[in-house]
Protein backbone atom coordinates (compact mmCIF):
# COMPACT_ATOMS: atom_id res chain seq x y z
CA UNK A 1 0.00 0.00 0.00
CA UNK A 2 1.00 3.90 -0.59
CA UNK A 3 2.17 5.75 1.83
CA UNK A 4 -0.05 8.68 2.73
CA UNK A 5 1.65 10.24 6.09
CA UNK A 6 5.42 9.75 7.38
CA UNK A 7 6.36 10.83 11.19
CA UNK A 8 10.22 10.88 11.27
CA UNK A 9 11.41 10.99 14.65
CA UNK A 10 9.62 13.95 16.34
CA UNK A 11 9.55 15.42 19.05
CA UNK A 12 7.85 17.81 21.41
CA UNK A 13 8.40 19.52 24.62
CA UNK A 14 6.12 21.91 27.03
CA UNK A 15 7.73 23.47 29.69
CA UNK A 16 10.91 21.05 30.14
CA UNK A 17 8.49 18.53 29.92
CA UNK A 18 8.89 15.88 27.01
CA UNK A 19 5.33 15.38 25.64
CA UNK A 20 6.40 13.23 22.68
CA UNK A 21 9.59 11.56 22.17
CA UNK A 22 11.35 10.44 19.07
CA UNK A 23 8.03 9.53 17.68
CA UNK A 24 8.22 7.52 13.65
CA UNK A 25 5.42 5.80 12.43
CA UNK A 26 3.40 5.75 8.82
CA UNK A 27 0.21 5.63 7.55
CA UNK A 28 -0.51 4.19 4.53
CA UNK A 29 -3.90 4.35 1.85
CA UNK A 30 -6.53 1.67 3.21
CA UNK A 31 -5.50 1.19 6.39
CA UNK A 32 -6.92 1.92 9.64
CA UNK A 33 -3.86 3.07 12.10
CA UNK A 34 -5.29 3.44 16.00
CA UNK A 35 -3.45 5.87 17.72
CA UNK A 36 -3.93 4.47 21.58
CA UNK A 37 -2.87 5.23 24.84
CA UNK A 38 -4.13 6.69 28.27
CA UNK A 39 -4.78 10.36 28.84
CA UNK A 40 -1.46 12.22 28.70
CA UNK A 41 0.56 9.93 26.46
CA UNK A 42 0.87 11.78 23.71
CA UNK A 43 -1.77 10.93 20.86
CA UNK A 44 -3.47 14.76 21.00
CA UNK A 45 0.23 16.63 20.57
CA UNK A 46 1.34 14.20 17.86
CA UNK A 47 -1.87 14.82 15.82
CA UNK A 48 -1.65 18.85 16.42
CA UNK A 49 2.43 18.24 15.51
CA UNK A 50 0.79 16.42 11.80
CA UNK A 51 -1.99 19.48 11.31
CA UNK A 52 0.71 22.32 11.43
CA UNK A 53 -1.22 23.34 14.38
CA UNK A 54 2.08 23.58 16.71
CA UNK A 55 5.35 23.03 15.50
CA UNK A 56 7.75 20.31 16.61
CA UNK A 57 10.97 20.52 18.10
CA UNK A 58 12.52 18.14 16.27
CA UNK A 59 11.70 15.55 13.38
CA UNK A 60 9.93 16.01 10.08
CA UNK A 61 6.15 15.31 9.16
CA UNK A 62 5.78 14.18 5.39
CA UNK A 63 3.00 13.93 3.41
CA UNK A 64 2.37 12.01 0.27
CA UNK A 65 -0.75 12.53 -1.36
CA UNK A 66 0.49 11.90 -4.87
CA UNK A 67 2.97 9.44 -4.69
CA UNK A 68 5.58 11.97 -3.70
CA UNK A 69 6.34 14.14 -0.53
CA UNK A 70 3.52 17.11 -0.68
CA UNK A 71 3.27 19.91 2.04
CA UNK A 72 0.15 19.84 3.87
CA UNK A 73 -2.83 19.82 1.76
CA UNK A 74 -5.78 20.70 3.80
CA UNK A 75 -8.71 19.78 1.21
CA UNK A 76 -7.42 16.18 1.40
CA UNK A 77 -7.12 16.32 4.91
CA UNK A 78 -10.14 15.34 7.33
CA UNK A 79 -9.67 16.00 10.98
CA UNK A 80 -11.96 15.43 14.25
CA UNK A 81 -10.69 17.31 16.83
CA UNK A 82 -10.86 15.98 20.23
CA UNK A 83 -12.76 19.28 21.04
CA UNK A 84 -15.78 19.96 19.73
CA UNK A 85 -17.04 22.71 18.17
CA UNK A 86 -20.14 23.22 15.81
CA UNK A 87 -21.83 26.90 15.11
CA UNK A 88 -24.62 26.63 17.64
CA UNK A 89 -27.13 28.78 15.76
CA UNK A 90 -26.40 27.37 12.42
CA UNK A 91 -28.74 24.48 11.25
CA UNK A 92 -26.73 21.08 11.10
CA UNK A 93 -27.01 20.36 7.19
CA UNK A 94 -25.61 24.35 6.58
CA UNK A 95 -22.84 23.70 8.49
CA UNK A 96 -22.02 20.67 6.51
CA UNK A 97 -22.48 22.82 3.13
CA UNK A 98 -20.30 25.65 4.77
CA UNK A 99 -17.17 23.59 6.21
CA UNK A 100 -17.43 21.55 2.66
CA UNK A 101 -17.20 24.95 0.63
CA UNK A 102 -13.82 25.44 2.63
CA UNK A 103 -12.28 22.59 1.48
CA UNK A 104 -13.42 23.38 -2.63
CA UNK A 105 -16.24 20.38 -2.30
CA UNK A 106 -18.51 20.70 -5.18
CA UNK A 107 -21.74 22.09 -3.45
CA UNK A 108 -24.10 19.60 -5.32
CA UNK A 109 -21.89 16.84 -4.72
CA UNK A 110 -21.48 17.79 -1.04
CA UNK A 111 -25.10 18.33 -0.40
CA UNK A 112 -25.71 14.69 -1.80
CA UNK A 113 -23.08 13.22 0.11
CA UNK A 114 -24.10 15.10 3.52
CA UNK A 115 -28.06 13.87 3.23
CA UNK A 116 -26.94 10.31 2.77
CA UNK A 117 -24.19 10.29 6.43
CA UNK A 118 -27.57 12.04 8.07
CA UNK A 119 -29.59 9.41 6.42
CA UNK A 120 -26.98 6.56 7.90
CA UNK A 121 -26.78 8.10 11.40
CA UNK A 122 -30.35 8.70 11.59
CA UNK A 123 -30.64 12.10 11.72
CA UNK A 124 -32.23 13.00 8.21
CA UNK A 125 -35.02 14.17 10.27
CA UNK A 126 -33.21 16.25 11.81
CA UNK A 127 -31.08 18.86 8.90
CA UNK A 128 -32.52 21.45 9.28
CA UNK A 129 -32.29 21.77 13.19
CA UNK A 130 -30.06 24.31 14.92
CA UNK A 131 -27.35 22.55 16.92
CA UNK A 132 -27.92 23.40 19.79
CA UNK A 133 -30.39 21.45 19.62
CA UNK A 134 -28.85 18.19 18.96
CA UNK A 135 -27.60 16.01 21.99
CA UNK A 136 -24.47 15.31 22.75
CA UNK A 137 -23.61 12.26 20.40
CA UNK A 138 -26.22 13.79 17.61
CA UNK A 139 -23.82 16.76 17.51
CA UNK A 140 -20.91 14.45 17.86
CA UNK A 141 -22.32 12.47 14.49
CA UNK A 142 -22.55 15.50 12.55
CA UNK A 143 -18.86 16.67 13.18
CA UNK A 144 -17.58 13.19 12.09
CA UNK A 145 -19.45 13.90 8.50
CA UNK A 146 -17.75 17.19 8.76
CA UNK A 147 -14.30 15.29 8.47
CA UNK A 148 -15.31 13.33 6.11
CA UNK A 149 -18.22 14.50 3.78
CA UNK A 150 -14.88 16.38 0.88
CA UNK A 151 -13.71 12.38 1.05
CA UNK A 152 -9.73 13.22 2.00
CA UNK A 153 -6.86 11.19 1.41
CA UNK A 154 -5.72 11.55 4.89
CA UNK A 155 -8.43 10.96 7.92
CA UNK A 156 -7.72 12.15 11.22
CA UNK A 157 -9.73 11.29 14.03
CA UNK A 158 -9.28 11.86 17.56
CA UNK A 159 -11.53 10.22 19.83
CA UNK A 160 -14.34 9.81 17.92
CA UNK A 161 -16.08 7.39 20.25
CA UNK A 162 -16.54 10.27 22.83
CA UNK A 163 -20.35 10.86 23.49
CA UNK A 164 -21.96 7.93 21.67
CA UNK A 165 -24.19 5.24 22.72
CA UNK A 166 -23.08 1.42 21.93
CA UNK A 167 -25.19 1.51 18.89
CA UNK A 168 -24.14 4.77 17.22
CA UNK A 169 -20.61 3.40 18.24
CA UNK A 170 -21.06 0.22 16.16
CA UNK A 171 -22.08 2.84 13.53
CA UNK A 172 -19.41 4.31 13.34
CA UNK A 173 -16.96 1.76 13.42
CA UNK A 174 -18.34 0.47 9.75
CA UNK A 175 -18.35 4.36 8.50
CA UNK A 176 -14.50 4.30 9.75
CA UNK A 177 -13.99 0.57 8.11
CA UNK A 178 -15.87 2.40 4.77
CA UNK A 179 -13.24 4.99 4.52
CA UNK A 180 -10.45 3.11 4.12
CA UNK A 181 -12.33 0.57 2.27
CA UNK A 182 -11.95 3.14 -0.51
CA UNK A 183 -8.28 3.92 -0.55
CA UNK A 184 -8.37 6.69 2.53
CA UNK A 185 -5.12 6.50 5.46
CA UNK A 186 -7.27 6.87 8.68
CA UNK A 187 -5.27 7.69 12.06
CA UNK A 188 -7.82 6.62 14.63
CA UNK A 189 -6.98 8.49 18.41
CA UNK A 190 -8.21 6.68 21.66
CA UNK A 191 -7.51 5.65 24.71
CA UNK A 192 -10.53 3.38 24.66
CA UNK A 193 -9.12 0.16 23.38
CA UNK A 194 -11.61 -2.14 23.59
CA UNK A 195 -13.58 0.30 21.17
CA UNK A 196 -11.21 0.39 18.22
CA UNK A 197 -9.23 -3.28 18.45
CA UNK A 198 -12.29 -4.32 16.09
CA UNK A 199 -11.51 -2.23 13.40
CA UNK A 200 -7.58 -1.01 13.09
CA UNK A 201 -5.08 -2.60 11.05
CA UNK A 202 -2.11 -1.24 13.04
CA UNK A 203 -1.93 -0.17 16.22
CA UNK A 204 0.74 2.18 17.77
CA UNK A 205 1.04 2.08 21.61
CA UNK A 206 2.20 5.54 23.18
CA UNK A 207 2.87 5.84 27.03
CA UNK A 208 4.75 9.20 27.86
CA UNK A 209 5.46 10.15 24.40
CA UNK A 210 7.20 7.26 23.62
CA UNK A 211 6.34 4.10 21.93
CA UNK A 212 5.47 0.50 23.21
CA UNK A 213 4.29 -0.55 20.16
CA UNK A 214 3.70 -0.52 16.61
CA UNK A 215 2.84 -2.97 14.07
CA UNK A 216 -0.04 -5.03 12.62
CA UNK A 217 -2.76 -5.77 15.20
CA UNK A 218 -2.41 -9.70 14.26
CA UNK A 219 1.30 -9.30 14.79
CA UNK A 220 0.88 -8.24 18.53
CA UNK A 221 -1.76 -10.46 19.15
CA UNK A 222 0.43 -13.37 18.72
CA UNK A 223 3.62 -12.06 19.75
CA UNK A 224 2.26 -10.51 23.30
CA UNK A 225 -1.91 -11.69 24.03
CA UNK A 226 -1.34 -15.37 25.56
CA UNK A 227 -4.59 -16.99 26.42
CA UNK A 228 -6.86 -16.52 29.54
CA UNK A 229 -10.04 -18.36 30.34
CA UNK A 230 -12.81 -16.92 32.44
CA UNK A 231 -14.53 -18.66 34.65
CA UNK A 232 -17.83 -17.60 36.27
CA UNK A 233 -18.74 -19.55 39.74
CA UNK A 234 -17.49 -20.26 43.48
CA UNK A 235 -14.13 -21.21 42.95
CA UNK A 236 -12.64 -19.75 45.95
CA UNK A 237 -11.68 -23.14 47.19
CA UNK A 238 -10.98 -24.49 43.72
CA UNK A 239 -6.81 -25.57 43.47
CA UNK A 240 -6.10 -23.55 40.29
CA UNK A 241 -2.21 -22.70 41.36
CA UNK A 242 -1.35 -26.78 40.63
CA UNK A 243 -2.09 -26.63 36.97
CA UNK A 244 0.53 -26.56 34.63
CA UNK A 245 1.00 -24.01 32.34
CA UNK A 246 -0.51 -21.03 34.79
CA UNK A 247 1.19 -17.78 34.51
CA UNK A 248 -1.33 -15.93 36.99
CA UNK A 249 -4.24 -16.15 38.70
CA UNK A 250 -7.28 -13.53 39.35
CA UNK A 251 -10.08 -14.02 41.67
CA UNK A 252 -12.76 -11.32 42.97
CA UNK A 253 -15.83 -12.72 44.13
CA UNK A 254 -17.21 -15.34 41.64
CA UNK A 255 -14.90 -14.43 38.81
CA UNK A 256 -11.46 -16.06 38.30
CA UNK A 257 -9.57 -15.18 35.36
CA UNK A 258 -6.74 -17.41 34.87
CA UNK A 259 -3.73 -16.52 32.31
CA UNK A 260 -2.17 -19.46 31.12
CA UNK A 261 1.87 -19.03 29.68
CA UNK A 262 2.89 -18.36 26.02
CA UNK A 263 2.38 -21.13 24.30
CA UNK A 264 0.09 -22.90 26.25
CA UNK A 265 -2.55 -24.76 25.18
CA UNK A 266 -5.86 -23.86 26.89
CA UNK A 267 -8.16 -27.25 25.69
CA UNK A 268 -5.18 -29.02 27.86
CA UNK A 269 -5.83 -26.70 30.70
CA UNK A 270 -9.81 -26.83 30.24
CA UNK A 271 -9.29 -30.82 30.32
CA UNK A 272 -7.24 -29.84 33.87
CA UNK A 273 -9.09 -28.35 35.90
CA UNK A 274 -10.25 -29.06 39.04
CA UNK A 275 -13.49 -31.37 39.77
CA UNK A 276 -14.78 -29.45 41.90
CA UNK A 277 -14.71 -26.44 39.52
CA UNK A 278 -17.75 -24.37 39.31
CA UNK A 279 -18.65 -23.03 35.77
CA UNK A 280 -21.46 -20.88 35.58
CA UNK A 281 -19.96 -19.26 32.26
CA UNK A 282 -16.79 -19.74 30.98
CA UNK A 283 -14.79 -17.98 28.15
CA UNK A 284 -11.49 -18.19 26.39
CA UNK A 285 -9.82 -15.72 24.69
CA UNK A 286 -6.75 -14.14 24.44
CA UNK A 287 -5.96 -10.33 26.58
CA UNK A 288 -6.85 -6.93 25.34
CA UNK A 289 -5.45 -4.75 23.80
CA UNK A 290 -5.90 -3.23 27.53
CA UNK A 291 -4.30 -5.53 29.30
CA UNK A 292 -1.04 -5.70 27.11
CA UNK A 293 -0.62 -2.15 27.45
CA UNK A 294 -0.95 -2.43 31.12
CA UNK A 295 2.01 -5.18 30.89
CA UNK A 296 4.07 -2.97 29.06
CA UNK A 297 3.07 0.18 30.20
CA UNK A 298 1.33 0.64 33.30
CA UNK A 299 4.56 1.85 35.51
CA UNK A 300 6.03 3.40 32.75
CA UNK A 301 7.87 2.49 30.09
CA UNK A 302 10.38 -0.43 30.31
CA UNK A 303 13.67 0.95 28.57
CA UNK A 304 15.30 -2.28 27.99
CA UNK A 305 12.01 -3.74 26.13
CA UNK A 306 11.95 -0.87 24.15
CA UNK A 307 15.48 -0.92 23.17
CA UNK A 308 15.20 -4.60 22.20
CA UNK A 309 12.46 -4.01 19.66
CA UNK A 310 9.20 -4.29 21.02
CA UNK A 311 8.36 -1.53 17.95
CA UNK A 312 7.14 -4.83 15.51
CA UNK A 313 6.23 -2.07 13.13
CA UNK A 314 10.49 -0.88 12.64
CA UNK A 315 11.02 -3.55 11.43
CA UNK A 316 7.86 -5.38 9.35
CA UNK A 317 5.11 -2.88 9.07
CA UNK A 318 6.62 0.13 7.88
CA UNK A 319 9.62 -1.23 5.34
Amino acid sequence: MTKVLEIDYISKEFGGKTVVDRLSCQVRAGEVLGMLGHNGAGKTTTIRCVLGIIRPDSGRVLFHFNGNPSPLLPSLVGYLPEERGLYKKQKALDILLYLAKLKNYPLARARERAREYLHTFGLADWEKSKTEELSKGMAQKVQFIAAVLHEPKLVILDEPFSGLDPVSQEQLKAEIRALAAKGAAVVLSSHQMHLVEEVCDRILLLDRGRTVLLGELRQIKEQFADFKLEIIGDNRQARFSALAGIRQIKQVKDRTVIYLEKGADPLKILRTLPAETDIRELTVNRVSLHEIYLSMAGGGVDDEKYANGSRLGDKTADQ
